[in-house]
């Protein structure tokens, strides 16, 4: 059977279930096991009694590492799955399903919005704390609700689009070794002084593996505005992601990020503060509102689920084309 069939089956098993807290309680996500294995590389590799050539090579060295095994995981976890036939496929979607985050983005967002809605800027200020690395202190209402529409946009391509591209093009090796990037991006892919050298080719790969992602999300974040909210909003949404996307830091998360900028009519992105640090960025569809809210919350979480029934529906379409050659 088609692995594109356990990858629909696996996103439609993510959007009803999600990251359940009382499993994640009880046994470590396998995102933790990736964040172990990293340190076991960084802690006696990243010392600062190498050089920071030496460093960047160990830096490079353990990303290899980690990728060839994540890969070799996947392709013995393939085979098992293989061998035990109907159980095998069950237990490969509910794999699959565990690297996807539809559900679990989409309530940590929905928190915030609920959290300004019924708590004020305090409940709104730490909902959002356990979603952006922003200082939450600086955040008035439209910021807090700027940086939580920011994060469900950024979020879907590296966290929905992403692990979902990696693993129709490669399996199970594919989307673990693309989460096992994505971990070490997140864990030592920083531009700080610790790990600029350690880390800059987990940073680097990090970036090219989420390059088709960033531009996909963007695609399926318009047709949602189109769809949703009006031809007007989707032709924004192309238009604000094709402008402005090359305005953020990053090479892929402007994209998204313009585009739900553009189909909720609002400015995001621009100056931010980072533990005391401000950072100055121009603002991503600039023509937009600034005067952002809760209910502009909850709009952009409608559209992150039509844009995942997008995404869904674009891997059901391969798949019968599959079916049939």
């Amino acid at each position: 059977m088609s692995h594109l069939f356990i990858l629909l089956a696996a996103i439609g098993l993510d959007r009803v279930v999600g990251d359940p807290p009382w499993l994640w309680q009880r046994v470590p996500h396998p995102v933790v096991l990736f964040g172990k294995a990293i340190d076991l590389f960084e802690k006696p590799l990243n010392r600062t009694t190498f050089t920071a050539e030496g460093r960047r090579l160990n830096g490079v060295i353990t990303i290899v590492l980690l990728l060839i095994a994540s890969a070799v995981v996947g392709l013995v976890l393939s085979s098992i799955f293989e061998a035990l036939g109907v159980v095998g496929l069950v237990l490969e979607i509910v794999v699959v399903g565990v690297f996807l985050a539809q559900k679990s983005l989409g309530d940590h967002v929905q928190a915030v919005a609920d959290g300004l809605l019924g708590q004020g800027l305090d409940g709104g200020r730490r909902a959002v704390a356990m979603i952006v690395g922003r200082d939450p202190k600086t955040l008035d209402e439209a910021g807090v609700s700027r940086a939580a529409i920011e994060s469900l946009s950024e979020n879907f391509a590296d966290g929905v689009v992403a692990p979902v591209f990696w693993y129709a093009i490669a399996g199970l090796p594919g989307i673990l070794a693309y989460k096992m990037l994505n971990t070490a991006d997140s864990m030592i892919g920083h531009k700080n002084e610790r790990f600029l050298d350690f880390g800059w080719a987990s940073a680097r790969l990090d970036d090219l593996a989420n390059w088709p992602a960033a531009r996909l999300s963007a695609v399926f974040i318009a047709l949602a505005a189109w769809l949703k909210l009006g031809a007007g909003a989707g032709r924004r949404s192309f238009s604000a992601a094709l402008r402005d996307s090359g305005l953020h830091r990053s090479p892929n998360s402007g994209w998204p990020e313009a585009a739900m900028a553009g189909a909720l009519d609002l400015q995001l992105a621009g100056p931010r503060v980072y533990g005391g640090v401000r950072v100055s960025e121009p603002m991503m569809h600039a023509a937009g509102r600034s005067d952002a809210g809760p209910a502009d919350i909850l709009i952009g979480i409608r559209v992150f689920y039509l844009a995942c029934t997008m995404m869904a529906a674009f891997v059901a379409v391969a798949w019968l084309i599959a079916r049939l050659f």
